[in-house]
C-alpha cells in the first residue's frame, strides 16, 4: 500500500488534488468532554470567572477548523462553506459532547477541519475551567460522517 504523503523516495509531500473533481463535501466529528460535577454546574449556570464558556468554545470550534492547514502540515488551505458547532450538556457524565459539521464544495474532503475543530472547541473548554477541574478528560474525538468525493460515503456505527 503507498501512502499518499510520501513521494517517490519516502519524502513528505502534499498530495495533488489538481485533476481531482469538485464536489459536494461534508464531514461531521465530535468529541467528550469530562468534568466534575462543579464545573459542570459552574459552566452551565455562566459562572465562571473566564466567561461564557460554551460560547467560546463554539467560536473557538470554527477559527480552529479555518485554521486546520495552519495547524496539520499535509492539509490542504480550503474554502469552507459552512461550518455548524453544535455542544450537548450530558449531565450524567459530567461533561459535553461538541460536534463539528464542515462543509464544502471542493477537490479534497474537511474530516480534518470538522476533527480540528472539535478538539480546540474542547480544549477550549478545559482552559476556561481548568481553574474549577484540572482533572478534565477529553476523549472520543472521532468522524462520526463523512460524504462526497471519490471514496464516497462513511457513518460510524453505533
Amino acid at each position: 500500500m503507498n501512502l499518499t504523503h510520501l513521494d517517490e523516495k519516502d519524502r513528505p509531500k502534499m498530495v495533488d488534488v489538481s485533476n481531482k473533481d469538485e464536489t459536494f463535501r461534508v464531514a461531521i466529528a465530535s468529541g467528550i468532554i469530562k468534568m466534575s460535577s462543579e464545573a459542570f454546574l459552574m459552566i452551565v449556570n455562566q459562572k465562571t470567572k473566564k466567561g461564557p464558556v460554551l460560547q467560546t468554545a463554539v467560536i473557538a470550534a470554527i477559527m480552529g477548523a479555518k485554521k486546520t492547514s495552519d495547524l496539520i502540515p499535509m492539509c490542504h488551505p480550503l474554502m469552507l462553506t459552512s461550518l455548524n458547532v453544535d455542544i450537548e450538556e450530558l449531565s450524567e457524565l459530567p461533561g459535553f459532547k461538541l460536534e463539528v459539521k464542515a462543509k464544502l464544495k471542493g477537490q479534497t474532503g474537511v474530516e480534518m477541519e470538522a476533527l480540528t475543530g472539535v478538539s480546540i472547541g474542547l480544549l477550549t473548554i478545559y482552559d476556561m475551567a481548568k481553574a474549577i477541574d484540572k482533572s478534565m478528560v477529553i476523549s472520543n474525538i472521532q468522524l462520526e460522517s463523512k460524504s462526497g468525493g471519490k471514496s464516497g460515503e462513511f457513518k460510524r456505527k453505533a
